[in-house]
């Protein structure tokens, strides 16, 4: 059984193990991850849209139904609501900053400080500050998926970088991969059962980490049940996890997509760049030589200039802020992904023990091994831990992207704004100048 998976949850309920042979039917209550939104397809029919669950999906290719399976709805002031409430009964508080340049004869690297603050009695002192570069956090997330098989484990940005396409000790990259990091600390730091994992608690406390022992990327359960399972079909996945995956792969198109129109927005947004620069140098250079036309060409050169300004910011915005959010929740697709295969690896082996012991017990009577029972439970577990971290998942999605697309407009307001405001002062620089010209005719 998994760490942080009651037994309670897995024998509670339970038809005696002799009476099952198919458990996992559709009976199963299907999962309920929250509030259903309703949207008019076409003006003509209703669809409940819900997060995992069986529904009458929109088409994969169509652009408005990944804001719709994203929920932004009225449940997110109550998400809202609820994340500030459990800040007051947190007991560990970390922060990934401050990253440092390591130069040494055999590699150049990157360095962030990791302050951790809890009143936890698991650990000794009540701060730490530890430094850690990105192979420890590696380090720590390959031991909680070992440690932790039932549980989604947030995934890491991205190790490897296109070399002579992204400088991977450029500021802007190492900011962005600080945030991340940071986001994925803080993330295993709020989780329930990962938090008090006693890697984390090393990660955390200790100096220098003891990481030669222990990296295998499949625990002794994991493999038992791989060895049990290789060679059993898997009956049927229950319908709400087969929502799930299908939800999953959906999702993992419309972020696919979007990363992509996205990149070639940014290209064209410096491409666009540069020329609007040459764009506002020949007014400033037409400017010099044409007196009479001096301030309203200088006027145009400024407006282009301020131009210039704001579209850089947007399109940073877009690379720093925007991208590495849908880029997380790729990866976490593909972690979710892992939890349910493993989630059908337990499936698989409870399926192939029991039909194995139900068989001998036809032919000779045998009572059902107690390791049937065991797995039954192992399976339950599986069960219950991704269904919480799947409502989990689902919330900090809906806060991740609200966010996300509000400062989204924020930005794009802004940029309009102040491209509005530059022209607006060239109109009125104009109007000044013929108002001075008629007053100098007059004259």
């Amino acid at each position: 059984m998994s760490v942080g998976a009651p037994r309670g949850l897995a024998s509670s309920g339970q038809k005696p193990i002799t009476e099952i042979l198919h458990p996992l039917s559709a009976a199963e209550e299907p999962l309920s991850p929250g509030p259903d939104v309703t949207v008019t397809v076409g003006g003509d029919k209703e669809v409940a849209l819900t997060n995992g669950t069986p529904m009458e999906t929109l088409s994969p290719a169509s652009a408005s139904s990944l804001f719709n399976r994203l929920q932004l709805d009225d449940d997110l002031e109550a998400d809202g609501r609820d994340l500030y409430a459990s800040m007051e009964t947190r007991d560990l508080f970390v922060t990934v900053d401050d990253p440092k340049k390591h130069v040494s004869t055999m590699e150049t690297y990157i360095t962030y400080r990791v302050s951790t603050k809890t009143s936890r009695i698991e650990f000794d002192l009540p701060e730490y500050c530890v430094r850690r570069r990105y192979q420890d956090f590696d380090w720590l997330r390959i031991k909680l998926e070992d440690s932790q098989p039932t549980h989604l484990i947030p995934p890491l940005p991205e190790k490897f970088v296109m070399k002579g396409v992204v400088d991977r000790f450029s500021e802007e990259f190492v900011e962005t991969r600080m945030k991340a990091l940071d986001k994925f600390l803080k993330r295993v730091a709020d989780h329930p059962v990962l938090s008090f994992n006693p890697h984390l608690n090393a990660f955390l406390t200790a100096k220098d980490l003891n990481k030669r022992q222990g990296l295998a990327l499949l625990t002794k359960v994991g493999e038992s049940v791989k060895h049990v399972a290789g060679g059993y079909k898997l009956r049927a996945r229950p319908a709400e996890f087969c929502a799930m995956g299908e939800y999953l792969d959906t999702f993992s198109l419309k972020l696919g997509t979007i990363d992509r129109i996205a990149q070639r927005i940014i290209k064209e947004q410096s491409e666009y760049l540069t020329e609007l620069r040459e764009y506002g140098t020949v007014y400033s250079s037409w400017a010099g030589s044409e007196q009479e036309l001096r301030r309203p060409l200088e006027g145009v050169a400024a407006c282009v200039t301020t131009c210039c300004g704001a579209l850089e910011e947007l399109s940073d915005n877009m690379s720093q802020d925007f991208l590495p959010v849908l880029r997380e929740y790729v990866l976490y697709v593909e972690s979710m992904k892992n939890v349910l295969r493993k989630r059908d690896q337990s499936q698989a082996e409870y399926e192939g023990r029991l039909e194995a012991a139900v068989l001998r017990k036809q032919e000779d009577r045998t009572p059902i091994p107690m390791e049937v029972e065991k797995c039954q439970d192992k399976m339950e577990c599986f069960n219950a831990d991704l269904k919480a971290d799947w409502e989990r998942w689902q919330s900090n999605k809906r806060q991740d992207f609200k966010q996300l697309l509000t400062g989204m407009a924020d930005k794009n307001i802004n940029y309009y704004e102040k491209c509005q405001a530059a022209w607006e002062s060239l109109i009125t620089l104009l109007q000044d100048r013929q108002t001075e010209d008629k007053t100098s005719e007059t004259n």
